[in-house]
């Protein structure tokens, strides 16, 4: 899902393993309402002072739309809470005020004091400032104003309509099919761009209502989060109308939302359940072209409502809800205002349900409930990513078969599994803790049960309700469901909610519960570690962390995985491990954490995966939920990859696939087809693991059909997709025949340059199993690629230059590359293109071999060229050494170590950290190697064999396609 993201999202993709380039995405990542790594960037930025709330907005705007410009006033109802003389508001320093114009008036006092006979008293201004380091204007006053009073601030203000971003008060444009320009002006106010377009209080937990007037064209239609109380002429502008809209329930600055368009809308044809009476008025507004394209949203969204007002039993509180399919929308992430919602156009009219509703559940939590400040956010996406899951599962239960959990799951096995998470992208963290979060509100859904998850989640919302703020943190949500779970007797004393999720979600690590079974006392004993994918596993870190951990259990004998109430839990500070009795007959396997219950693999004892195995190969192998079948099977390979399992044990869990049928239980097995090919490509014992890659697939490509069926689900179009691709990678005949073909039409065209017909899938096999001639083609396609062009995207040339170095198996077609690149006088290569070319480099053994003879060979004058571009040169360094992961790899390091020491002041350090890696590496090798080849000469074919044996005497540079 992904980025929650389908979490699916979302955490998506964001985090799904990168290495598997040419894997068909599942959904295109969503992207949640608040950016947290934009918010999360101004969580030290300077908060306002305390001492004053807002209470009301009247707030008048006047944009010009053709000349980009807006003006307006606002007057502002405060209440002191503390002796000031001064009033501080976040104003942008683009937004311009009439500073003799600001007024401050001291208002009727409450009943119980003395009423004014003028009913209004003015408080003299001494002086206005704009603070110089924050977004502050200070107004001075020459009185300190009452406590508890109520107060009036009036400014006048103008600015700029923004044209060149997506934020604040913005404006853009669209062109109809007869070319007509049509304008339109729309507020993006998240997180804190509401002081763009007036003075205001713009932090989330200033909460107060909204009186908005506009002024627009007659011809348009302005839409807020209110719907328009009254419309009236503009007095000598017969083409302009004021349009009043109602007044706002308290909201946030950010909250507020305004378009002014041409925009038309459609109803749909159902109509949302009625609450209390009132039924919520729902339309979709697009360019009156687009309309016909988002004929199926209107009824969407009306199950989406139903199903989430059923869930909270409360309405979103306003009578109306507006969204909007904005064209040239460029905002990163969908604007979900109370009321009314922005999104892109191809989100909207997208088939599937779960971005919408990923989207309107913020209705509820978001803007009828809103974080207090932006650090509290993240839950709030990961709780919306949670309802959205099970919104789809009511609603269209196939979209997220296959994709939910484990998406995000297991691209957060790998993130939280590396010796160092994040050390590339930090940006992704906020996405990972996220979808661990949305992950944890799963665990409780399982664990405590779906009715106390939905009493706790009404209960949190009508808490909200009854406080006048509506605002949370982050921690009372957990605060809510523990005290309903206590309520229900389903905790264990002293175990609260609020610190299982802690113990998940502060920290970028995943537990291992390692389970053994003692088959003569008839215990079985739980331990947990962190759970480490990557060398070297230090004692120290294993030991580092644990966990509030639930263990549910099913045995062989009652395979009955609807019970998930935990059998026990793993306290987190307790010991590491526990003991009960086995819950199993010795000739009985069990299961812990089915249908992946909670974030954590399981390793078992060798006669208890051997039994798993031998049941999986049986006639009753669909007893076991295809989830926890694949589950089992993830488990398996990763835990051995780790070193922690023998990968005898692991390559036995793949027997069964022979006769799966499932795409969820695949889904794990490609990427560590593809893991555990780069470890052993540079070894003997390749050609064996590519021949047993090519038994495993081709049966499942034979039953999918080399051509795609109308109206064939979506999973079917992608498991076909990523088993031709990696088909194609091991060599299949066939599929290797079919890309040359699609990719000689290209190399026959006249004009190869204006466009690339060769579908993506075909351009890596060509470049890996083709002729030089193919390469070279290709080559001169990045070279002479045209710039500036409208027809091309610069993707395209980055996906080509991609696979020019990260696919072929001869080492010439990379040394021509480097030598064009690196030595060459070519200027169309840029720092960032050789950057991508090191990078590519590292994931075969072809790559990184030949990227090391070269800077070997070509030592002197590589550093001369780099020697003014460090970055190049310590990328070259590192790439070119830091993969080996053999005896001999180490030694053809060491021995360019020991030849170039001393030449240049980083390289020592990089080389150094390389050996240290190999040398890691080389154990991993040398412990799995011969137990890897045993298997797969005992399992493959003696058709397979005999072919491999011929294919050996080849040479190590000319390697060719295997026979289908």
């Amino acid at each position: 899902m992904g980025r929650t993201t389908v979490f699916l999202t979302v955490l998506a993709a964001v985090l799904f393993l990168g290495s598997v380039a040419a894997y068909p995405k599942q959904s295109a990542r969503q992207k949640r309402s608040v950016d947290l790594n934009e918010v999360y960037s101004m969580i030290g930025s300077y908060r306002l002072p305390k001492e004053i709330h807002p209470t009301s907005y009247r707030l008048e705007l006047q944009p010009f739309i053709k000349e980009g410009k807006f003006k307006g006033r606002v007057k502002i109802h405060i209440v002191p809470t503390d002796k000031t003389d001064r009033i501080t508001l976040n104003v942008h320093p683009d937004l311009q005020i009439s500073h003799s114009d600001v007024r401050v008036t001291q208002l009727d006092s409450s009943p119980t004091k003395e009423a004014r006979p003028s009913g209004m008293l003015t408080v003299n201004v001494a002086r206005t400032e704009r603070h110089t380091k924050r977004p502050w204007y200070i107004i001075h006053l020459e009185q300190i104003l009452d406590v508890q009073d109520l107060y009036e601030v009036d400014i006048t203000f103008s600015g700029n309509i923004t044209t060149n971003a997506t934020q604040g008060f913005f404006r853009n444009q669209y062109k109809d099919t007869s070319g007509q320009e049509h304008f339109f002006v729309a507020t993006y106010l998240r997180p804190n761009h509401a002081q763009r377009m007036f003075p205001c209080f713009d932090e989330p937990a200033y909460k107060a209502t909204f009186n908005l007037s506009v002024t627009r064209p007659r011809n348009y239609t302005a839409r807020s989060n209110t719907p328009v109380e009254k419309t009236e002429d503009v007095s000598g502008e017969p083409d302009i109308v004021w349009d009043h809209f109602a007044q706002t329930p308290q909201i946030s600055s950010h909250q507020l939302a305004l378009v002014i368009s041409d925009f038309e809308s459609i109803s749909p044809t159902t109509k949302v359940n009625e609450m209390n009476g009132k039924s919520l008025d729902i339309r979709i507004w697009s360019r009156k072209e687009y309309l016909e394209t988002l004929q199926a949203v209107p009824d969407k969204v009306v199950k989406i409502i139903n199903y989430l007002q059923d869930f909270f039993n409360s309405s979103i509180l306003v009578p109306k809800l507006d969204i909007m399919a904005i064209p040239m929308y460029s905002a990163s992430q969908a604007s979900d205002n109370w009321g009314l919602m922005f999104l892109k156009e191809s989100e909207l009219s997208s088939t599937g349900v779960w971005s919408t509703a990923y989207q309107i559940a913020y209705q509820w939590i978001g803007q009828f409930a809103t974080p207090f400040w932006w650090s509290d956010s993240l839950v709030n996406e990961a709780l919306n990513s949670y309802l959205a899951s099970m919104t789809t599962l009511e609603i269209y239960p196939d979209e997220l078969e296959g994709k939910w959990p484990t998406t995000a799951l297991y691209s957060l096995y790998y993130e939280f599994g590396k010796r160092f998470p994040f050390s590339r992208i930090n940006g992704i963290r906020q996405d990972a803790t996220a979808a661990k979060t949305a992950l944890v509100f799963r665990m409780f859904n399982y664990t405590l049960g779906n009715d106390l998850m939905q009493r706790s989640l009404r209960r949190f919302i009508h808490n909200q309700w009854r406080e006048k703020s509506r605002t949370f943190f982050a921690d009372d949500i957990y605060t809510c469901l523990n005290d309903v779970a206590n309520e229900s007797q389903k905790l264990i004393p002293d175990l609260t909610l609020n610190n299982i999720a802690a113990s998940w979600i502060n920290r970028d690590r995943l537990p291992l519960v390692t389970v053994t079974r003692d088959y003569g006392s008839g215990n079985i004993t739980f331990s947990q570690e962190v759970y480490l994918r990557d060398r070297p596993q230090e004692p120290s870190e294993k030991s580092k962390y644990t966990w509030y951990i639930p263990i549910v259990i099913v045995s062989q004998a009652q395979l009955d995985f609807s019970k998930t109430v935990p059998t026990v839990w793993m306290m987190k500070d307790a010991d590491r491990s526990l003991t009960i009795k086995d819950v199993a007959a010795n000739d009985s396997f069990v299961i812990v954490n089915p249908e992946e219950i909670g974030m954590f693999p399981v390793n078992y004892d060798s006669r208890n995966w051997g039994m798993l195995a031998k049941f999986l190969q049986g006639p009753e192998r669909e007893k076991i939920p295809v989830l926890t079948r694949a589950k089992l099977l993830h488990d398996a390979w990763n835990i051995a990859y780790a070193g922690d399992l023998c990968f005898e044990i692991a390559l036995n869990m793949t027997l069964f696939l022979k006769e799966e049928r499932s795409h969820v239980v695949w889904e794990p097995v490609f990427p560590m087809i593809d893991h555990i090919g780069r470890r052993i490509e540079n070894s003997c014992v390749h050609l064996k693991f590519e021949a047993f890659i090519r038994s495993l697939l081709k049966p499942v490509y034979a039953r999918l059909g080399e051509i795609p069926r109308p109206g064939e689900p979506l999973w079917k179009t992608q498991l076909r997709g990523v088993t031709k691709n990696f088909l194609c990678k091991a060599g299949y005949e066939p599929c290797i025949k079919e890309a040359r073909e699609q990719y000689k039409k290209w190399m026959a065209n006249e004009e190869p340059d204006k466009g690339n017909p060769v579908a993506h899938e075909f351009i890596c096999p060509v470049f890996k199993w083709g002729t030089d001639d193919e390469w070279d083609f290709g080559l001169k396609r990045v070279i002479n690629f045209p710039v500036n062009s409208p027809e091309r995207n610069k993707s395209e040339r980055t996906y080509l230059l991609k696979t020019l170095a990260g696919c072929p198996k001869d080492a010439s077609k990379i040394k021509k590359l480097l030598a064009e690149t690196i030595l060459g006088k070519n200027s169309d290569f840029t720092d960032a293109d050789i950057h991508l070319i090191f990078s590519m480099l590292t994931g075969s053994a072809t790559g990184y071999t030949t990227l090391f003879n070269f800077l070997s060979e070509n030592w002197d004058e590589i550093k001369l060229k780099f020697q003014d571009k460090k970055h190049l040169w310590d990328g070259i360094v590192n790439s070119a050494t830091l993969s080996f992961n053999t005896q001999d790899g180490y030694d053809m390091v060491s021995e360019l170590y020991v030849s170039r020491q001393g030449e240049v002041e980083t390289t020592d350090a990089i080389i150094e950290k390389a050996l240290k890696n190999i040398k890691e590496e080389t154990q991993w090798s040398e412990e799995n190697l011969p137990v890897i080849e045993r298997w797969l000469t005992a399992n493959l074919s003696k058709e397979d064999l005999d072919a491999i044996a011929a294919a050996s005497t080849a040479t190590t540079t000319m390697a060719a396609p295997h026979a289908g």
